[in-house]
């Protein structure tokens, strides 16, 4: 390899037609094997480098800057040589037999390390130089791993995760009218829930940290310590959940860190509904047949690996509060009469929710549905006629995707065999009707409450049925 200097005086061969050597296997003998000179490196640098390295650009600016390790123009008189200085810069990743292996030292060096030659990175995470250094992923009404589009892209897309939950005191004390935001039987279902997230990415190499105050002071300020590029979040439907949505928006665009919001509380997403969401039907019969041929997504699965805590800011994951520093008493876990009170009882978190749900499963196959005399509309009568995981759906433990594709694996041979024999072929289906009439009536709630609770305008009427119950 042959270095030359800008000053040099021009080469003897004729720049205007310029070639290549071949390697000698592919030569013929009788033919003059011709030099390559005066390439740039740029142009080789295209594929190797990516475009925020300004060093390498033949710029006149940098020829001359005693930061560049490297010269300007380079010669070179066959590929080989070529590929012998691809390889030095950049060596083959050593093979490894993990299905998880670490990413490359030297990308991570530079990404990681401050230095002078990297501009800031592309905003779109999709690009293969868009690896962001450390991400937030707040946890909402998502406490749960499987079935996670925000965790699953964040983790994706960055070096280091920071998952936050963060307890608003504004979700507790007293309401206007005289109620109490979270009562203790939820708080403490709530807090079940949260202990169980951070034992789940505990054993996946992760943590969560936990915190008292308002979003929108609290992940700021966990952005700036972490050196945070971005915050993953699911969005929420009610009123007061869009404003604080709002709120973060401000807050993050002032300090520069994008936030990217997803859709993960429903049997249908929100992007497949076929009509845009300030024209949604408001029955749920015109709900219903708007929805028919519209496919559902697959749930995403639970990562085996997520990212640790990022090792700047020196961030602590925080203890998990208790009821005292909530502002709540612990309730009573008896009636007056001496009876046990059931909400006392429930136990939150994923873990919870998933023995749930194949309790009930295995209790669908032990006793499929029947049709009514008229055959047209099914019930499920164990469980006492309802599956009782309303709070873990709630709370989101547990995603209705994930919920619909498991009752559909266990329940749909023995359901549809019984069916069959009784009502024909048309039926092999009809084991999931009632599951399905189920979850979309919970959907038609939480859409018309997100149409109705527009942070961005006042709207003069919110319909009886903008609410965010849940039927099962």
């Amino acid at each position: 390899m042959e270095v030359r200097n800008d000053d040099a005086p021009p080469s003897h061969v004729d720049e205007s037609t310029p070639t290549t050597t071949l390697p000698d296997h592919f030569q013929d003998e009788n033919q003059a094997q011709p030099t390559i000179t005066n390439l740039p490196l740029a142009s080789l640098s295209l594929s190797l480098f990516p475009s925020s390295l300004s060093v390498f650009s033949p710029s006149p600016k940098c020829t001359s800057s005693a930061l560049s390790p490297f010269p300007s123009h380079l010669k070179f008189k066959t590929p080989s040589q070529i590929s012998a200085l691809s390889l030095s810069l950049f060596p083959p990743p050593s093979k490894s037999s993990s299905k998880h292996s670490a990413p490359s030292k030297f990308s991570n060096s530079l990404l990681l390390s401050p230095s002078p030659f990297l501009g800031r990175r592309p905003a779109d995470p999709s690009s293969a130089a868009a690896c962001r250094r450390c991400s937030i992923v707040w946890f909402r009404a998502d406490l749960r791993l499987h079935d996670h589009e925000a965790l699953s892209a964040a983790n994706a897309d960055s070096l280091s995760l920071l998952p936050v939950f963060l307890f608003d005191p504004r979700d507790f004390g007293r309401s206007p009218s005289g109620f109490d935001r979270t009562g203790p039987y939820r708080a403490r279902f709530l807090i079940d829930s949260v202990a169980e997230l951070r034992q789940g990415l505990r054993r996946r190499g992760s943590d969560l940290v936990v915190r008292i105050g308002r979003p929108e002071v609290v992940l700021p300020e966990l952005a700036r310590a972490a050196g945070a590029d971005a915050v993953y979040a699911h969005r929420e439907v009610s009123h007061d959940e869009a404003r604080v949505e709002e709120r973060v928006g401000k807050a993050m665009e002032e300090e520069g860190i994008e936030v990217k919001y997803f859709w993960g509380s429903t049997l249908y997403h929100i992007d497949d509904l076929p009509f845009e969401l300030e024209h949604m039907p408001t029955n749920y019969g015109g709900f219903k047949e708007k929805l028919k041929g519209v496919a559902l997504r697959k749930a995403i699965d639970t990562p085996e690996e997520v990212k640790g805590l990022p090792s700047r800011g020196g961030i602590e994951p925080g203890e998990i509060p208790c009821l005292q520093d909530l502002g709540l008493n612990p309730a009573p876990t008896t009636s007056q009469d001496g009876k046990p009170i059931m909400s006392a009882s429930l136990v939150g978190g994923e873990t919870e929710a998933l023995d749930r749900l194949k309790k009930f499963a295995a209790e669908c196959s032990a006793k499929p549905n029947k049709g009514n005399k008229d055959n047209n509309r099914d019930s499920v009568y164990g469980a006492n006629f309802s599956c009782k995981i309303s709070p873990w759906l709630a709370m989101g433990c547990l995603s209705p995707r994930f919920m619909f594709e498991e009752l559909k694996k266990t329940t749909t041979r023995t359901i549809s065999a019984v069916s069959t024999q009784k009502n024909g072929a048309n039926s092999l289906d009809s084991g999931m009707n009632w599951l399905m009439f189920e979850l979309l009536w919970r959907d038609f709630f939480r859409f018309i409450t997100k149409k109705y609770s527009s942070a961005k305008k006042k709207v003069e009427a919110v319909p009886a049925t903008a609410c965010t119950a849940a039927l099962v």
